[in-house]
């Protein structure tokens, strides 16, 4: 079972809507606010988890200031919060 295989099921988004995502991604300017808010909002839809204003906010402040983790385990955890 491939690694997209295993994320479809265990978040029923379809590997054919990550793809999307990534390529609607891949030139995207990560230092622009409303870019970065786009694609949260997107990703939200895709897996049918609501996103909170100031979880948003996090998120977005995390990513603009280019201070995002790059351990996943770091990225769960805010992601949970």
């Amino acid at each position: 079972m491939s690694l997209f295989d295993n994320i479809e099921k265990k978040t029923n988004i379809k590997k054919e809507d990550i793809f999307k995502v990534a390529d609607s991604v891949k030139d995207a300017n990560f230092q622009d606010e409303k870019t970065v808010r786009q694609l949260i909002k997107q990703v939200s839809a895709l897996a049918g988890k609501p996103v909170s204003k100031e979880k948003e906010d996090k998120i977005v402040k995390a990513i603009v200031s280019n201070n995002l983790p790059m351990d996943m385990n770091t990225i769960g955890k805010m992601f949970k919060k």
